[in-house]
């Protein structure tokens, strides 16, 4: 079970930072990750972080998001910087066992209910 909160309606330029509880969830190797899906368009994979906490980005959120798990390993956290209108969407936090974090929606077993994120020029 994977549960995402953190989003709302926020201002171009602003900062938002949005959160994934995992439970229920035992595997010695994980990977976890955040996906979006804009309006109109395919999910797409943001970033993910493994058990040993490497974290793997898409090349086009390279600077202005940051995947990170905090030190218990309890929580999944995405900050957005420089928010953009285009960042608008629902945002889902994802989860599999092993490793070799790939953002390939289609290797995630388990995902939340979304987020939505609605950025104003």
């Amino acid at each position: 079970h994977l549960a995402e909160s953190g989003g709302g309606s926020v201002q171009a330029g602003k900062s938002l930072q949005l959160y994934c509880k995992p439970s229920g969830f035992e595997y010695a190797r994980y990977c976890l990750a955040w996906f979006r899906q804009r309006p109109g368009s395919e999910r797409e994979g943001i970033a993910a972080i493994d058990s040993d906490g490497t974290t793997t980005y898409a090349d086009s959120k390279k600077g202005r998001f940051t995947i990170s798990q905090d030190g218990a390993k309890t929580w999944l956290y995405l900050e957005i910087d420089d928010l953009e209108p285009e960042d608008t969407g629902m945002y889902y936090c994802a989860s599999r066992g092993g490793s070799y974090c790939e953002l390939d929606d289609r290797t995630y077993v388990y995902w939340g209910q979304g987020t939505e994120v609605t950025v104003s020029s």
